[in-house]
């Protein structure tokens, strides 16, 4: 490393900090998963840093309603892939350093390979599926892991699987199961104010410098929440639980095995799942009537045709739905699940429901690779 590059310069000035840690920084490799409103400010303070070597995972596109919490993007970049252009700012700020960008979604197939490549990791996911997945393989990789996660106006920040006494303490000793479907609301739904995601997602940063360098007293085995509406903040301790390590898959190919969406009530034998290419097929031969879930504003705008009931408001709006062959769209594919499930709840009907696998998000992704 150069002792006098300027770019550093404050950091060789701190004290407890200096030379040392800026070369820990700068051979780290750090996976950051999800490059949305908690990422963006996690990947802006890695790179800005110094931490050498970053990784992005994250499968979905910037639209419209992102730009009021995710300030990596603009929008003139509505509809491109976060993960590549998250990548292409962060090497603007900051060259010295290696980015490399993942643009397919983390799955039980693929989470192994990808995260056994980094020394830690930094979950910035907005869904039960992808925390249970990234907590577990972790644990089972014993790789340190910086969580947040955002409600409407408070957070939360831990770090797992560092310093735990000799055991490894992860999600699932906070949260042994995955809520029922339903029970807890998503920001789509409950909203989130615009500032929380930045604030929760500074602290996961700092955690992950803490970890590195050494200084500092990091949320190991701790969870700290944050109001934003009172400043209010509150650290617990966390302790391990005697059963937490039986509902963890026990070795790679139990992960591989293991259905994280099912796990999470995202899967439902009485809802037909469609492919985007399958989707597309349905969608052209007239026989289907297509519903877009999300809410007013949310984009990209789907350019064929289709209904478009929010699902805050499908329910009251059922007698809206023909009696037709019905296949439920939304961003990423979460919602399109609820709304074939309230359907499923509150209408008699021998037509069975499908939704869109992944998303309008995985439909824009098969067709780009397509026109490649």
């Amino acid at each position: 490393m150069e002792e006098q590059n300027e770019r550093y310069s404050r950091h060789f000035s701190l004290s407890g900090f200096g030379i040392a840690g800026q070369d820990r920084l700068l051979k780290a490799k750090v996976l950051v998963i999800g490059a949305g409103g908690l990422g963006c400010p996690v990947l802006q303070y890695l790179a800005a840093a110094g931490v050498g070597n970053i990784g992005i995972a994250d499968h979905d596109y910037i639209s419209l309603s992102n730009l009021q919490r995710q300030t990596l993007y603009t929008t003139a970049e509505i509809g491109k892939p976060k993960a590549i252009t998250a990548a292409n700012k962060l090497r603007a700020l900051n060259p010295e350093i290696t980015i490399t960008a993942y643009t397919e979604e983390i799955t039980s197939s693929n989470a192994w390979d990808l995260i056994s490549a980094y020394d830690l990791v930094v979950d910035a996911t907005d869904n039960f599926a992808a925390r249970y997945l990234i907590s577990d393989t972790c644990y089972l990789l014993q790789k340190p892991l910086v969580f947040g996660a955002i409600f409407q106006y408070e957070g939360q920040v831990a770090v797992f699987g560092h310093n735990d006494g000799g055991q490894y303490i992860s999600y699932r000793d906070l949260f042994p199961e995955p809520p029922r479907p339903g029970e807890v609301q998503d920001c789509n739904v409950a909203g989130v104010l615009g500032v929380l995601p930045g604030m929760i997602g500074m602290m996961q940063a700092n955690e992950v410098i803490k970890l590195i360098t050494g200084i500092g007293d990091a949320l190991a085995g701790r969870l700290l929440t944050f109001n934003m509406l009172t400043y209010e903040t509150v650290i617990l301790d966390l302790s391990k639980r005697k059963d937490s390590e039986r509902l963890i898959p026990t070795d790679r190919k139990a992960l591989e095995q293991t259905d994280y969406h099912w796990l999470c009530g995202l899967s439902n034998p009485e809802i037909e799942v469609v492919t985007p290419d399958r989707f597309l097929s349905n969608i052209k031969s007239g026989s289907y009537t297509a519903i877009d879930v999300r809410e007013e504003g949310e984009l990209p705008v789907a350019d064929f045709p289709h209904l478009r009931i929010p699902l805050s408001r499908l329910e009251e709006c059922l007698t809206e739905i023909p009696e037709t062959e019905i296949i439920f769209f939304c961003q990423g594919g979460a919602r399109s699940l609820k709304a074939a499930e309230l359907l499923i709840r509150n209408r008699k009907t021998l037509r069975k429901p499908s939704h869109l696998e992944g998303g309008i998000t995985a439909l824009i992704q098969k067709q780009n690779e397509k026109r490649d």
